[in-house]
């Protein structure tokens, strides 16, 4: 043996005899900056980043540990994307439809109009193509994403004035994110996109005539009540609406196998969390607000069969000149049609009945 392969030989004993193997070495202390959408005032969506953030510390040992930013204070709600993409933070929180403008194919991953409904949404993206179909429009853009939350089926939000028709939609400064906004606009309102934390004030001030967000429990945190009497429901742009951590490919691959799967479990563990707060807290929010004067209205039946009109044409028209967006959507529509063939039959037919119910 040469002197320099002894030398060699003898440096990897001597680490070894340490007990401290070089690839565990390579993946002690990782810090991560994770930077959310969300204000801390929603404990359930910025919640969720917490979450997330906890386990990972806990199943990492401690090794792996990652700070959470509420928007706006390391990079704008609406800057996440670029963060992560540019490698500036590792990872984000975010709901995808905010970036849209960027891509109309974000909105896949979180909610289009007449979509998908929570259950229906999981289920596509962990049994059908959407998590893969998703990735591979990400890969675009550096990040990598893992579904760490849903909201279940929305409200249709808050309104300063009554909406007795679709012909009431005219001229309505609506804020409304997404692919929702466009359904909006081709029915004569005003679609403004704006982050949560700066919708109140709006509202308040008149700047907006109307304004959704998630539900009861956030909606009551936020104060919207206090601004805009009419709360209307469904939201039909948002049947449910995913959350996503996306995080820096490159970031993603300096992890190990170890610890990517603790990302995973982590994102799961969130993905739970948030829509079991939701499904929990939603009921007596609704409660409240509607006993503290909320008046709750359904959207007249003309303006949901116009929307759903609109909704159609929109889509067929970004297909035909976004690529990602037809090859995605079509999967999608494919397996919209499946699911609500077989929860005709028995999820809805279960729920009609016992909502029917005296209980």
């Amino acid at each position: 043996m040469d002197r320099r392969a002894l030398i060699r030989n003898a440096g990897i004993a001597g680490v070894l005899a340490s007990g401290i193997a070089p690839a565990v070495h390579a993946q002690a202390a990782i810090r991560w900056r994770l930077a959310s959408s969300f204000p801390k005032s929603l404990d359930t969506l910025y919640g969720g980043a917490e979450l997330f953030a906890r386990s990972v510390k806990a199943m990492s040992g401690g090794k792996f540990e990652i700070s959470t930013h509420a928007a706006g204070e390391i990079v704008p709600a609406f800057g996440v994307v670029d963060g992560v993409q540019q490698g500036s933070i590792e990872m984000a929180q975010t709901a995808p439809y905010y970036f849209f403008g960027k891509d109309e194919a974000f909105s896949l991953g979180c909610a289009i109009p007449f979509g998908l409904n929570s259950r229906q949404m999981t289920a596509w993206m962990h049994e059908g193509n959407g998590l893969k179909l998703m990735r591979e429009f990400y890969a675009k853009y550096n990040i990598v994403n893992f579904p760490g939350g849903n909201t279940g089926a929305q409200m249709g939000g808050w309104f300063r004035k009554e909406i007795k028709s679709s012909k009431d939609v005219k001229g309505l400064k609506f804020r409304i994110a997404g692919l929702a906004g466009k359904i909006i606009e081709r029915m004569g309102g005003i679609p403004m996109n704006m982050p949560g934390g700066e919708v109140y004030t709006a509202l308040e001030k008149g700047t907006i005539d109307a304004a959704e967000w998630v539900g009861p429990y956030d909606d009551q945190k936020l104060g919207f009540n206090k601004v805009a009497p009419y709360y209307y429901y469904p939201g039909f742009w948002e049947g449910s609406a995913q959350l996503d951590f996306f995080i820096n490919q490159k970031a993603w691959d300096s992890l190990s196998a170890e610890n990517k799967a603790i990302v995973e479990a982590a994102s799961a563990q969130a993905l739970v969390d948030i829509q079991a707060k939701y499904d929990g807290r939603n009921p007596i929010a609704l409660k409240q607000l509607v006993g503290a004067g909320a008046k709750l209205r359904p959207f007249p039946q003309d303006m949901m069969s116009e929307a759903f009109k609109h909704s159609t044409a929109i889509y067929e028209e970004i297909s035909a000149k976004n690529d990602s967006f037809k090859k995605i959507y079509a999967d999608l529509a494919k397996f919209r049609a499946d699911q609500n063939l077989w929860f005709r039959f028995t999820e809805s037919t279960f729920d009609r009945f016992m909502q029917a119910q005296k209980l």
